[in-house]
């Protein structure tokens, strides 16, 4: 018989059994790129988490004669609903053996809740912040999982999914990227060369993570103005914005990230982060002072990068912004000796003129991730 509790998050052994049935399940999947298992834990803190600030959710468990067999989070972000004036709640954490009954139980559990809510809607993977990752992988299942910048996921998860009654919302393509190919155009070329000079817009650069700090409200104010036009986009509060930077720092290298600003106003910005997955994979989930060495050993000999998040303000991209995102996207990975392969993670394919420029400059898909909606 299977049931579907209501998690406890007063009860650490409950919560340990939600944490862990993940590690249980992926273990010797070796494209599975393990969480740490205390950011996890924060996720599901209500007191902590700045999502729970403005938004409600719940989280469940699926057992079979006692055993842990699946787990779900069902959510409502309230600005999100009202910046679209939907009535959409979201899932996140679905993870279940391949069963249609145990992942059908969990589905009816995460509908009820948005029933309760007056909800009409649910969408996911969707998390509880923008570097959660979206949706479930449905192509690359070969291909390593990039950090915890997106999910992955058993195969199987599709089947599930849909035969619970989901479809398409929309995809999030990743794209790999080589060196040698991350090219602009020529006439994109010239274009970047002439805004350049210019002189309107400037690239800010940066050494250190203490320069860097010292931009971060400027580049939260940036983000929340960018992504207006983006399917996921709503405005993030200023706790959310700064644990999004703090989350950022812990893995950024401060020369891989740009700005740029038009008259001294941020008006653009580019994050790239070494791909430190293997170690990641080798701690397991746990974080103990060797495994904090070997994640800073791995920032030094990894030969991968990861592009996840570019943007232009609408209003500056056809005045050469984007051209010059772009060529700062090509100089960076090209002038670091270090990586040979690099990802442009999670591009939505709403956000189609990325999509085309990325495929114009040597990038080809190899990852998918598909949100799913139903209507309930």
């Amino acid at each position: 018989m299977i049931t579907v509790e209501l998690l406890d998050l007063q009860n650490k052994k409950q919560v340990n059994e939600f944490v862990l049935f993940y590690f249980k399940l992926y273990e010797h999947v070796n494209q599975w790129v393990p969480p740490f298992i205390t950011d996890v834990r924060a996720m599901l803190n209500k007191q902590k988490h700045p999502f729970f600030e403005h938004s409600v959710g719940d989280f469940f468990i699926a057992r079979r004669n006692g055993e842990v067999v699946g787990r779900i989070a069902a959510l409502e972000n309230l600005p999100f609903n009202k910046t679209h004036n939907v009535k959409k709640a979201q899932f996140y954490f679905f993870d279940s053996i391949n069963d249609q009954n145990v992942a059908d139980a969990l589905f009816n559990r995460a509908f009820e809740w948005a029933k309760r809510r007056g909800l009409n809607t649910i969408v996911g993977p969707k998390g509880l912040s923008v570097f959660d990752g979206y949706g479930i992988q449905i192509e690359g299942f070969e291909h390593r999982q990039m950090m915890t910048m997106m999910n992955y996921n058993h195969p199987y998860y599709v089947n599930l999914v849909e035969k619970a009654g989901f479809t398409k919302e929309v995809d999030f393509v990743s794209c790999y990227l080589t060196p040698e190919k991350f090219l602009l155009p020529e006439k994109a070329q010239l274009v970047a060369d002439k805004v350049r000079e210019r002189g309107k817009f400037k690239v800010i650069n940066f050494e250190t993570k203490s320069e860097l700090k010292k931009w971060a409200k400027r580049i939260g104010e940036a983000y929340n103005k960018t992504f207006v036009n983006n399917w996921e986009y709503y405005p993030l509060t200023e706790k959310e914005i700064k644990y999004v930077l703090d989350n950022i720092m812990l893995v950024a290298d401060p020369k891989l990230i740009k700005l740029i600003t038009y008259e001294d106003a941020v008006v653009g910005f580019l994050f790239a982060f070494p791909d430190v997955s293997e170690a990641l994979q080798r701690q397991n989930g746990k974080i103990t002072p060797w495994g904090v060495i070997d994640i800073m050993r791995e920032f030094k000999k990894t030969n991968w990068v990861s592009l996840n998040g570019a943007g232009v303000l609408p209003e500056y991209q056809g005045r050469g912004g984007n051209v010059l995102m772009y060529d700062e996207m090509a100089k960076t990975f090209r002038n670091s000796a270090q990586y040979a392969h690099g990802e442009m993670t999670q591009v939505a394919e709403t956000a189609v003129q990325m999509r085309k420029d990325l495929i114009s400059m040597g990038g080809s898909a190899y990852k998918n991730h598909r949100v799913y909606t139903r209507n309930i």
